[in-house]
This record gives C-alpha cells, sequence and structure tokens, in this order.
C-alpha cells in the first residue's frame, strides 16, 4: 500500500484552473520533489495535502484512508507535518515554548520539556532555547519551523520551499539536516523547490507542474530528456544534459 496518493486533483480559484487532474503516489521513506515555474500550482498541491486549501475534485489518501474532509489539524495528529515558505512561527515567544506548542497534541505533559529540547538539539537551536522566535535569522527561522513540524512525529513531511532566501551554507546544513531525518527516522518527505541543487542531492524522483499540469514524473537527471520540461521549466540551456 502507498503511504500517500494524491489522485485526480483539480482546483480553481474564480475561473483560473490552477490544479488540472494532478496524480502521484508516494511509497514510505521516499523522499520526492516538487518542482515547475511560479504559478504551475506547487503550492495550492501542498496546501491541499495539508488540508488548508480544500480541492474541487480527486481525492488525498494516507495509507489508503481518504482524508478529504479531514482539518488540517486531524491531518498533522496523524501523521503531516508541514512547514510554510514564509515562517510561521509565535515571534513573541521564546524558540523553546514554539516548540512546546505542538507538544501538547502528542507526547505526555512530564515528557514535554524534555522531549522539545530533543528536537531543539536535532535542529541546532538548542542553544538559544530562550531566545524570542522573532530574533532569529531566516535559516534559525526555518530550522525552528522545522522542529515544530518534527513535534508532531510526522510520517510525513510537507516542506514548502526550505531553502528559499538561505546562504550555501545554510542550504548545505539543511540538506545534511534533511537526509539524516530521512536516513534515521525514515521520515517520508515531499518538498516543493525551486533550489535544484540542494533538492537533487535528496531526491531519486522528481515530478513536474506546469500550468496546473503534471508533466514529468521520474529521476532528477532524466528532467533535461523533456522537450516539454526543457520548455516549461529548465530553459535551453539544460537540453541534453
Amino acid at each position: 500500500m502507498k503511504l500517500l496518493e494524491v489522485i485526480g486533483i483539480e482546483k480553481s480559484f474564480g475561473g483560473n484552473r490552477v490544479l488540472k487532474g494532478v496524480s502521484f503516489s508516494m511509497e514510505e521513506g521516499e523522499v520526492l520533489g516538487v518542482v515547475g515555474p511560479n504559478g504551475s500550482g506547487k503550492t495550492t498541491l501542498i496546501n491541499i495535502i495539508g488540508g488548508i486549501v480544500p480541492q474541487d475534485r480527486g481525492k488525498i489518501l494516507l495509507e489508503g484512508r481518504s482524508i478529504d474532509s479531514l482539518p488540517a489539524h486531524r491531518r498533522a495528529r496523524m501523521g503531516l507535518g508541514r512547514t510554510f515558505q514564509i515562517t510561521r512561527l509565535f515571534s513573541n515567544l521564546t524558540v523553546l515554548e514554539n516548540v512546546l506548542i505542538p507538544l501538547r497534541y502528542g507526547s505526555p505533559l512530564p515528557s514535554r520539556p524534555q522531549v522539545a529540547e530533543e528536537i531543539l538539539e536535532l535542529v541546532g537551536l538548542a542553544e538559544l532555547r530562550d531566545r524570542p522566535a522573532g530574533s532569529l535569522s531566516l535559516a534559525q527561522r526555518k530550522r525552528l519551523e522545522l522542529a515544530r513540524a518534527l513535534a508532531l512525529k510526522p510520517r510525513v513531511l510537507l516542506l514548502d520551499e526550505i531553502f528559499a532566501g538561505l546562504n550555501p551554507v545554510s542550504i548545505r546544513e539543511i540538506v545534511s539536516l534533511l537526509r539524516d531525518l530521512n536516513r534515521d527516522r525514515g521520515i517520508t518527505m515531499l518538498l516543493v523547490e525551486h533550489v535544484l541543487k540542494a533538492l537533487f542531492q535528496l531526491t531519486r524522483r522528481v515530478i513536474v507542474l506546469s500550468e496546473g499540469r503534471l508533466i514529468f514524473d521520474g529521476r532528477p537527471e532524466e528532467m533535461a530528456n523533456s522537450e516539454e520540461v526543457v520548455k516549461a521549466y529548465l530553459g535551453e540551456r539544460y537540453r541534453g544534459k
């Protein structure tokens, strides 16, 4: 059985058809990249999977069970973790307090402080535990958002442009962190991303969206062999690579 199945998803906003029958599935432990030009429907797709936006047609299955009728918080409790391109933290609370909040939904009260400390250690923020979240750098905020998602013990992590705006050093560090989470904890990951160099270090499979349609599903190194992908997204410099 597939861990996550997306079947015939369609979505329109007004008269604009953003997604047009998108279908794919993921195995447990897989890391899947989702790429495409701006406006191709990537963030709408991840919002639908996470329960933030309802689809017009189609189904989302988690371990064969339909989750279409479940709100975002119910999906999170079932194992769908989420980060956002623009981080959504409690800026006036400390780093530690930001992680303690989602732990209310999955960890016994006596163990929460210890679990929060362990998560902060894992993402490299332990020394900043008492800092207000609003005082963190962009790279640190993205790590904290990842820590909050990990607090729910996700089986699937939905990551929306986690590398956006980061310098090369920060990108390498987060690539290493995500690789460790996938290898050591078996967390399945779906990454919406534009930083292809970083993405290709993590995944063996990529899907490409263009104008709301899925136009490619395969290995990253095969993308440049697709005339449609080159034309819609990669550009002529990638042709034949």
